[in-house]
C-alpha cells in the first residue's frame, strides 16, 4: 500500500443557511477565482487559533453581512478531499437563525434553492455529498 505525502491540510468551514421555508442559501464564487462560477455554501478557511465556529461567524459576516451566534450553529457534516498536494477538511453546519438580509459581499450572486434543487447546481466536488445529509436533516426535523 502506497503512502500520499500531504504538503498541508486545508481547514474550512462552510455553512447551510436554512430559511422557514425550508430553502437553502448558495452562493456563486466569483468567475476570477479558483472553482469560479460554481455554486457553494458560505463559509472559508479556518484562521490559525480560530475554532470553526468563529472562524464561520466571521466568514459570514464578511461574506453576507448577516450576524449568526455560535449556539445557533449545529454541526451536520464533513468531507474530505485530496488537492494537489494539500488536503481538504470541510465542515459543514447547519444554521436557521441570523441577523440581516443575506448579500453577496464575496460573490456573484446569492440564490435559495430546496435541498432538492442543489443537484441541479454546477456545485464544487466537496460540497456534493453534503446535499444527500442536507436533504435527510431537513426531511427529518
Amino acid at each position: 500500500m502506497s503512502k500520499t505525502v500531504i504538503r498541508s491540510s486545508l481547514f474550512v468551514v462552510a455553512v447551510a443557511l436554512v430559511d422557514g421555508a425550508g430553502r437553502v442559501l448558495v452562493q456563486q464564487r466569483p468567475r476570477d477565482k479558483q472553482m469560479g462560477g460554481l455554486w457553494e455554501f458560505p463559509g472559508g478557511k479556518v484562521e490559525a487559533g480560530e475554532t470553526p465556529e468563529a472562524a464561520l461567524v466571521r466568514e459570514v459576516t464578511e461574506e453576507l453581512g448577516v450576524s449568526i451566534e455560535p449556539e445557533a450553529l449545529r454541526p451536520l457534516t464533513f468531507a474530505s478531499e485530496p488537492l494537489a498536494d494539500r488536503h481538504l477538511l470541510l465542515l459543514l453546519y447547519l444554521c436557521r437563525e441570523w441577523s440581516g438580509e443575506p448579500q453577496a459581499l464575496d460573490a456573484t450572486a446569492l440564490a435559495w434553492h430546496a435541498p432538492s434543487e442543489l443537484r441541479d447546481l454546477a456545485m464544487p466536488p466537496a460540497d456534493l455529498p453534503f446535499i444527500d445529509v442536507l436533504q435527510a436533516a431537513l426531511t427529518a426535523s
